[in-house]
């Protein structure tokens, strides 16, 4: 990460886990909040391509009582509420809340009590143009591939993906390749690979025709998970 500092502003250049030719782990319950251009909202940085306005992904912990001036989004925005309740002008969005404004979009967040989410910023495909708004606490599971398999479509366009997908303990699947990438964001329990376990809050980004074999133990494990879009 580069950053110049100008009298009275400051201009960030950044460029985090960029290379998306790159598999990238994060346990994101170890990194620090830091500070964006808004009073009240505290990012913590996943990936990012760009300066303040960016393709990037990301956490973001809105503190009680703040807020976050109108704005549009040129590539669209994709969040999932996870703790918390967010808000804008056009409701009141609760934890398990997924959203998606498209490219040229634009709202003026408001949080009364504070809240955390996950926000993927610029990565629409231009002619992604729904808006989107699932309360995945009241939407049913569908059965999965395998045994012991939930799956709860969120989204897809042309190729792109996006679920959650609950796993009982003990499940296995199938080894696997995604010719588009695959990223994760675990939930709930812990989630297992052969490349290692990660617990709630790990992030995984693996690269375009990579593969893996996942599996789950006692605790099982919900996840967040995107294919086709790296």
């Amino acid at each position: 990460m580069y950053i110049v500092y100008e009298s009275r502003c400051m201009l960030v250049h950044m460029n985090i886990h960029s290379d998306m030719s790159q598999r990238v782990v994060l346990d994101t319950a170890s990194m620090t909040w830091q500070t964006s251009p808004s009073r009240g909202v505290l990012r913590k940085m996943l990936d990012r391509v760009g300066d303040e306005i960016a393709r990037a992904t990301s956490l973001v912990h809105y503190e009680p009582n703040s807020n976050f001036e109108t704005h549009t989004h040129g590539g669209g925005e994709e969040i999932l509420v996870l703790e918390g309740v967010f808000s804008d002008e056009c409701g009141d969005y609760p934890a398990g809340t997924y959203i998606r404004n498209p490219p040229g979009s634009q709202h003026a967040p408001a949080v009364k009590d504070g809240c955390t989410l996950f926000v993927k910023l610029r990565q629409f495909a231009s002619d992604d143009i729904a808006a989107v708004r699932i309360d995945t606490n009241n939407t049913p599971w569908r059965q999965g591939l395998v045994p012991g398999l939930q799956v709860m479509p969120l989204h897809q366009h042309h190729g792109v993906s996006t679920a959650l997908v609950r796993w009982a303990p003990h499940t296995v699947f199938n080894p696997h390749v995604h010719p588009g990438g695959e990223e994760i964001l675990v939930l709930e329990g812990v989630f297992h690979d052969e490349n290692g376990a990660y617990p709630r809050g790990s992030w995984i980004r693996s690269p375009s025709y990579s593969k893996h074999a996942p599996f789950t133990k006692d605790e099982g494990a919900l996840i967040y998970v995107k294919v086709g879009h790296l």
